[in-house]
């Protein structure tokens, strides 16, 4: 399911409702290193719901990318801007459960 892009939708996944507030844990658990992310850097037209599609098999966890890289709700990001792809969603979800 496609996730609204404005900073106080709240987001339903497996039946849970994830605020903003959530995707700030994410960034800080990124940054302190307790979630493991892979790294890269965007290429011209790569689009975050593209990653998460590769990463995760589903487009619509293009928010996890998003929170965990601090890049805010856009899907298109501009070339050059480094990305990080938690490795495992079990480990985001476990988080901010």
């Amino acid at each position: 399911m496609p996730v609204g892009r404005y900073g106080f939708t709240r987001r339903i996944v497996d039946g849970r409702a994830y605020s903003t507030a959530d995707t700030f844990k994410i960034y800080q658990a990124v940054e302190n290193g307790l979630i493991s992310c892979n790294t890269l850097v965007l290429e011209q037209s790569q689009r975050l719901d593209h990653l998460a599609g590769v990463a995760y098999n589903s487009s619509s966890y293009w928010w996890v990318i998003a929170a965990a890289s601090g890049i805010g709700w856009g899907l298109q990001v501009p070339p050059g801007t480094i990305i990080r792809i938690p490795s495992q969603l079990n480990d985001v979800f476990r988080l901010i459960s």
